[in-house]
């Protein structure tokens, strides 16, 4: 593959093809997911509320009263035991497969030259690592949608699961792939790309990225959240009611996303949106805390 020159470029750590790298990736996204989980878990309660009920709450504001009003505080974490244990493997999983997919453009150069990557590089390698990623990302969401969506009907995740795989097998605990997918190849090409792009913005002159201030991290990190879920709800809509409705309710995502429309208008393919835009900076600015400074700390140790 060869650089276009046109393309603007962005700086991004040199890909190493040592094990203990790969390992450094994987660890700081675990470290970035468990952070991700704690900030963003109210928010992403509130997001699949909207998403999949009808005219129970006013707007997102009045979804969070309720669910105080209803739960308490802690009703705001209802769910949250299966993406915290599953979130911390597949941010893991996310971060891995990004350094993977950098590598594997630096390795398809025609001229084997370690220059920065350039724009399109970086999308490409911030899509490829949705598809690993959605593989872990979509049984979770599965899991987490129904609890969220269900009251007290299941005792956790485990429950779930045995319901889910007793209602249909492995087909019904990995309902909702193609839209997990479809939402998630996309939206973190956005993602890092944003990342990447902020991160150099904000590098001083002489200085290394991977210098940046707490404050500067926390811009870029949220920032690149805010530029994922901008592009992202649509499918996610489609995936969220794929993922509660009973079984037999669609028959696919074509057939949600036509079914959606004809009863609830375009605007329902944007619903939650507000909470999901409240989630994405501070969870995302979280995620790139934990990953930054894991790394740091792992750098300095080995």
């Amino acid at each position: 593959m060869s650089e276009v020159k046109e393309t603007p470029v962005v700086k991004v750590e040199e890909a190493k093809g040592s094990l203990a790298q790969s390992a450094k990736s994987f660890l700081s996204g675990g470290f970035g997911g468990m952070a991700a989980v704690l900030v963003g878990q109210p928010f992403d309660l509130v997001k699949v509320r909207l998403q999949t009920t009808e005219g129970v709450y006013s707007g997102t504001m009045d979804c969070f009263k309720q669910i105080i009003k209803k739960d308490g505080v802690l009703g705001l974490y209802r769910g949250m035991s299966a993406p915290l244990a599953s979130i911390t493997p597949i941010f893991a999983v996310s971060f891995f497969s990004y350094d993977l997919g950098k590598k594997m453009v630096l390795a398809a150069r025609s001229d084997k030259t370690e220059r920065p990557l350039t724009l399109g590089e970086v999308t490409f390698a911030g899509a490829f690592s949705a598809v690993p990623t959605t593989m872990f990302m979509s049984p979770s969401e599965r899991v987490k949608v129904v609890l969220q969506t269900s009251g007290d009907r299941f005792k956790g995740p485990v429950d779930v699961l045995k319901h889910l795989y007793q209602e249909g097998g492995l087909k019904s605990i990995f309902r909702g792939t193609g839209a997990t997918l479809l939402r998630d190849s996309p939206g973190s090409a956005a993602y890092f790309v944003a990342y990447e792009l902020i991160k150099k913005s904000l590098t001083p002159a002489g200085a290394a990225p991977d210098q940046l201030s707490l404050g500067s991290v926390v811009f870029a990190g949220g920032m690149a959240g805010v530029a994922m879920w901008s592009i992202a709800i649509p499918p996610d809509v489609i995936k969220s009611r794929l993922q509660s409705a009973p079984a037999g309710t669609y028959s696919g995502m074509l057939d949600c996303l036509q079914k959606t429309v004809r009863t609830d208008g375009t605007k329902a393919l944007f619903r939650g949106l507000g909470p999901a835009i409240l989630r994405a900076f501070p969870a995302n600015a979280a995620t790139f805390v934990g990953v930054e400074y894991s790394l740091k700390a792992m750098n300095a140790l080995f």
